[in-house]
């Protein structure tokens, strides 16, 4: 007997019939002989439904009462997948997040889990039930619901099959699994039977959708085995582990990050400590700098995420910093390891930006990436010929 925890995403119980569907695949592990655990995320678009509900009341509201609220969608969809699963004929209970044991810090609305208390997971495991997990929310030592940020469904269902020792944690998505790149922009795009943490963190914190880099981060510390599965079909998806790649140079996919705001600042002096002052404080508001670089005209020029503009802005303001903000690129970045033994491979990536007539800015090489900012509009464009080196190099 194996204990396998299944996740299902929003999309993968938005209606009645995805909701059975999802049913199905628990019931099928189940009735396999294996203790099943169900974690859901809210039904479709339930969370911004919600949170337009709240704008509706105010424009500030409470953090630990926006937990409140926004704990219910994932409480519907626990509720249903119990529901479905027992009218397919086996035994089924859901829990919330808190029933289930999940103490978190007490940061509202991206709260961290700290500990699971497994003891009723475990006690309704052994009465022979499949036990449905609302996810993305906890308790806090105080008793009060937390929300655990964007991801949280996945980072519930990675931290529930570490604190269980699950055999194997399966994420159900609209796709099939893990691809060189996003098959809706790249129909040419190969899917992964296999990829390591490090790579899938980095494909994930540089703008793929398929996993949140928190959840990555969290399987690789516990060295939990990922499962990307469809919830659509009954292909074979990929597997996310330690080593699970031959250790020789290769690239292994491409994605875009559309949500990056670019900076550019006069009057920070490198020489004098000024920048690695202020890299320290954008450090300690969690902002990590990214294409940081110097042009000819003293101006230091770095990216960060376009949810941290505001904090960004605050800091600068505070330093009396001269800054322009450039809203208009895509970081296009393409992850492998060992790059740095390909001793043409920037050149490369240069050769198919121009042969597709895409104007670049910034770039930046490591042992583990290849980034380069391109306007916008051409990020598509971009990922398609960058693609096309990825294929060239890529594990066979």
């Amino acid at each position: 007997m194996s204990l396998i925890v299944q996740k299902f995403g929003g999309s993968s119980v938005r209606d009645k019939e995805r909701l059975y569907r999802a049913a199905q695949r628990a019931v099928d592990t189940y009735q396999k002989g294996n203790q099943v655990v169900v974690v859901v995320s809210a039904q479709g678009n339930t969370t911004d439904s919600l949170i337009k509900k709240a704008q509706e009341i105010g424009d500030t509201p409470p953090g630990r009462e926006m937990d409140v609220l926004l704990s219910t969608g994932e409480q519907i969809s626990m509720a249903l997948m119990a529901m479905a699963i027992s009218g397919l004929g086996c035994p089924a209970i859901s829990l919330t997040g808190w029933q289930a044991g999940i103490k978190t810090c007490e940061t509202h609305q991206n709260a961290r889990i700290r500990h699971i208390d497994t003891t009723r997971i475990r006690e309704e495991l052994a009465k022979g039930n499949i036990v449905v997990v609302a996810g993305f929310q906890g308790i806090d030592e105080q008793e009060n619901i937390t929300t655990l940020g964007r991801g949280g469904s996945d980072s519930t269902a990675v931290a529930l099959a570490e604190a269980l020792l699950a055999d194997r944690c399966q994420i159900f998505t609209d796709v099939e699994g893990i691809y060189t790149a996003d098959p809706q922009v790249v129909e040419e795009a190969v899917k992964l039977t296999s990829i390591s943490y490090d790579e899938m963190l980095k494909l994930a914190s540089m703008g793929a959708k398929v996993l949140h880099d928190r959840s990555v981060a969290m399987a690789r510390r516990g060295n939990v085995v990922l499962e990307v599965l469809s919830s659509i079909t009954e292909s074979e998806g990929t597997v996310v582990q330690e080593n699970s790649n031959s250790a020789a140079p290769h690239l292994q996919g491409v994605t875009a990050d559309r949500t990056v705001v670019r900076y550019c600042i006069k009057g920070l002096n490198r020489e004098s400590g000024g920048l690695y002052t202020f890299i320290e404080e954008l450090a300690q508001a969690g902002i990590r700098p990214d294409l940081l670089g110097q042009n000819e005209e003293g101006e230091i020029f770095f990216t960060a995420a376009h949810s941290k503009r505001e904090e960004i802005n605050r800091i600068l303001k505070k330093r009396r910093l001269h800054i322009k903000e450039e809203d208009i690129w895509a970081k296009i970045t393409a992850v492998g390891q060992q790059l740095t033994a390909f001793p043409k491979l920037k050149k490369e990536f240069f050769e198919v930006l121009h042969e597709a007539e895409i104007p670049w800015e910034d770039s930046w090489m490591e042992e583990d990436r290849f980034s380069v900012l391109v306007l916008r509009e051409r990020a598509n464009d971009a990922v398609h010929a960058l693609h096309q080196v990825v294929l060239r190099h890529h594990l066979k």
